[in-house]
């Protein structure tokens, strides 16, 4: 076990800045708890569970165990988004304005785990979230393993590693189906598991070279290449283009409009360049959404995602 004690300049709110590696309320690798946060994540040096708590006088205090425990405490910092420049955001609105007032702990940090970030984009690929969710859950449970730590707090909150990349890479497409992978993405997982190694890579890269490296992996478009680099890169700039919700969501917030495109989506983030990401992030923290007419729409079929 190892422990360390971050001190940042001004208050992260854990939640506000760890969501969006949680995917879906039961995600196994991942547990709010009222004093904090733990994650079981693989680190270069090998598994490891990470807690962070709020301390006195806002610090935050970090412990860590597993092969990777050393890995993971350096790594701390990063995740949390010590490191982030939320003051790179101008706000040039008043809803801007007003959520950077409302929000002033929200920071976007970086695992540092690229494999970690794109196995569930693929999952999320082409279906609703809560399909997304359980087929990621059901992937987990199958082949995942149980994160190191405290054996009776790990038993307690059920907390799993995820998938090791050689594994996936060996699984049969059609042992996948059963959990609600169809053979595309089945196959665009075990695709991209055999080239973990190159593909991590990408987080000792520069953003625009980490893009290329993600882009150029079969069945990886530009959506899925904008949530790995969003969580695992720490993109402030990130742009999930081609998703089912966020352009409504932008072009509701900025101009009124109930639907959008991608096309104005992109538009009305220009004035914010270099900070769309950052944005679009604090628009779904705040919880706001376009309203929905009649019933809801299957997802939008879309190939290279």
């Amino acid at each position: 076990m190892l422990e360390r004690v971050l001190a940042p300049a001004r208050p992260i709110n854990l939640r506000l800045t760890l969501a969006p590696h949680l995917h879906g309320p039961g995600d196994p690798t991942m547990r709010f708890t009222p004093d904090g946060i733990w994650r079981a994540t693989r680190t270069i040096d090998g598994p490891a569970t990470i807690r962070i708590t709020i301390a006195a006088a806002g610090k935050l205090r970090v412990t860590t165990w597993g092969p990777g425990a050393e890995a993971a405490i350096e790594g701390a910092a990063d995740l949390v988004g010590l490191n982030d420049e939320p003051e790179a955001l101008q706000p040039r609105d008043r809803l801007v304005r007003e959520l950077s007032r409302r929000m002033p702990g929200l920071r976007i940090g970086r695992t540092n785990a690229v494999i970690e970030a794109l196995i569930p984009a693929i999952v999320e690929q082409k279906v609703s979230g809560s399909d997304a969710h359980r087929s990621y859950r059901r992937l987990l449970f199958e082949y995942g393993d149980l994160a190191p730590g405290p054996p009776d707090d790990i038993a307690r909150l059920r907390l799993l590693l995820p998938p090791q990349p050689e594994v996936l890479a060996r699984i049969p497409y059609h042992d996948l189906h059963p959990i609600g992978l169809e053979r595309r993405r089945a196959e665009v997982i075990r695709n991209a598991a055999s080239h973990a190694a190159r593909l991590e890579e990408g987080r000792l890269l520069p953003l625009e070279d980490a893009y290329r490296r993600l882009r150029a992996l079969p069945g990886v478009g530009p959506w899925t290449a904008a949530e790995v680099a969003f969580r695992a890169l720490g993109d402030p700039d990130a742009v999930s283009v081609g998703d089912f919700h966020i352009p409504n969501m932008v072009a509701w917030a900025f101009a009124r409009e109930p639907r959008g495109t991608d096309e104005r989506m992109l538009e009305l983030l220009e004035p914010y360049r270099g900070q769309r990401g950052r944005v679009i992030r604090m628009l779904e923290a705040a919880g706001i959404s376009a309203p929905r007419y009649g019933p809801r729409l299957p997802p939008r079929r879309i190939e290279n995602l």
